[in-house]
């Protein structure tokens, strides 16, 4: 069996607040039986302030002054802060990655012993290509709890960017998010918020055309110009919602044996083995 657990938190730009935080957050964790982890999209430094002119900074949004995520090396100091605070327990969170000059939003899995895989969004919504190169590839890589894959917020509307995983053997992907509320046409509660119904579609959906284990991270409160959903879950191979969090931070945790939930979808109707992807070249040129 393994425990899962999936965040709903604020994090920002004061690194070392961060890794406070994480410290204590990784030390309950640990406490319930957590096995799996997955935090929200920038934990480490934070998400632009704003997606129409994320090269900005707030309040003023000066032309010329930045106010861009801290970028790291995978092999940085504070990387391997990260690994030492996960030790026994498999860890999902995002930062900002630099390498060869470029930047990327990006996800890592890390235990004790390192960074067990990587992913760079590849799919960037409106101003974040100003902000982020974008990534161009998904790959699954085998954890002490199962091989699974990561996605982060935007990579999720694509049914493509799941599949590929699945396809690649996952059986638990985690959706790391920095997904805020509807940036042009603003509702007066979020849970009235259309990018909040979208979320809750695409964390379904994803979960149960695949038929995986879907963990769902997101940050929540205000960053900048944005207001985060929150909203975390924890999703089955059904599409069923086995645990979740409200829009306030927290922690959605369940306990299952993902192989054996995995089989169960997959018994009578196995999506991944009776696809016809000859019959789907056309919409892919």
């Amino acid at each position: 069996m393994t425990r899962i657990g999936a965040v709903a938190a604020h994090f920002g730009r004061d690194v070392e607040r961060t890794l406070g935080k994480l410290g204590a957050m990784l030390d309950g964790a640990r406490r319930d039986g957590v096995d799996l982890l997955v935090l929200p999209g920038a934990t480490l430094g934070g998400y632009v302030p704003d997606l129409q002119r994320p090269w900005t900074t707030a309040p003023a949004r000066e032309p010329d002054v930045q106010d861009l995520p801290p970028a790291f090396a995978l092999d940085a100091d504070v990387v391997r802060r990260v690994c030492a605070l996960a030790g026994d327990l498999v860890v999902c969170l995002g930062l900002c990655e630099l390498e060869d000059g470029l930047r990327y939003n990006t996800a890592v899995c890390v235990t004790g012993d390192g960074v067990l895989g990587r992913h760079r969004k590849v799919h960037q919504p409106l101003g974040e290509q100003a902000a982020y190169a974008a990534g161009d590839r998904f790959a699954a890589f085998d954890t002490p709890v199962g091989r699974m894959g990561l996605l982060i917020d935007y990579d999720k509307t694509f049914p493509e960017s799941s599949r590929a995983l699945a396809l690649d053997g996952a059986q638990l992907v985690a959706a790391l998010s920095a997904w805020p509320a509807n940036v042009t046409n603003r509702a007066a509660r979020l849970t009235d918020d259309r990018q909040s119904r979208l979320f809750d579609i695409y964390d379904a959906a994803r979960a149960a055309e695949n038929q995986i284990v879907w963990v769902s991270s997101n940050q929540t409160g205000v960053f900048g110009d944005l207001r985060f959903l929150g909203q975390a879950k924890v999703v089955g191979p059904g599409g069923q919602t086995l645990a979740r969090t409200g829009s306030k931070g927290g922690m959605a945790s369940v306990e299952l044996d993902v192989e054996a939930e995995v089989a169960r979808a997959r018994r009578v109707l196995h999506h991944l083995v009776e696809r016809r992807p000859a019959a789907y070249a056309v919409a892919d040129q």
